[in-house]
């Protein structure tokens, strides 16, 4: 349990039954009236995002996440195989829980695993990871005030926007919370 002070983001809750985590979170001192706080919540599961008001002081039920950095090795055709780089402990999990973050993997990157009661919940991966554009059609310069942009295809299979100037074989910095294009990384 833990009072409605003490949340933060990153705190996964146990609402009814269900995971929570919380994704922001404010604290509000209305002139007249009581304090409370105002979250946004993302379903753990479903990935539903909700916003719910709380009482400030009132206990809310916490779960405890278990929360392992593992070694992504490979997909077997159906399901993700992660290893625990301490106990070499191997786990399967299913694309459903790995989600986008499938986009940004490679064979033996580094990954954040959150699990509950032995059940894996979501991924998390480093804010940003180098991968090698695999193909990009050459950028040819118009008349345009402002840079534009092609789409690429990574390494791993998903498709960026990159600038004119970025060509096959390159390697570049990508955002993985929503696959921007950050910069190119020289070698």
């Amino acid at each position: 349990m833990a009072s409605t002070n003490e949340l933060k983001n990153g705190l996964v809750l146990n609402l009814e039954g269900q995971l929570w985590t919380v994704t922001e979170f404010q604290h509000v001192k209305p002139g007249k009236g009581p304090a409370f706080v105002r979250t946004k919540l993302k379903h753990v599961m479903t990935g539903k995002v909700v916003d719910k008001t709380f009482n400030a002081g009132v206990k809310v039920d916490t779960a405890t996440v278990d929360r392992r950095d593992m070694t992504y090795l490979y997909n077997d055709g159906s399901e993700y195989v992660f290893m625990d780089g301490d106990t070499f402990e191997q786990i399967s999990i299913s694309p459903e829980v790995v989600g986008d973050a499938a986009k940004y993997m490679l064979e033996n990157s580094s990954a954040n695993v959150s699990s509950h009661e032995g059940t894996p919940l979501f991924i998390e991966l480093p804010v940003s990871v180098e991968l090698v554009i695999e193909h990009t059609d050459p950028g040819l310069q118009g008349d345009r005030s402002t840079g534009g942009t092609k789409p690429a295809k990574l390494e791993t299979g998903a498709e960026i926007q990159v600038p004119l100037f970025v060509t096959t074989g390159e390697k570049v910095k990508v955002d993985t919370r929503d696959g921007r294009y950050l910069g190119r990384v020289s070698s």
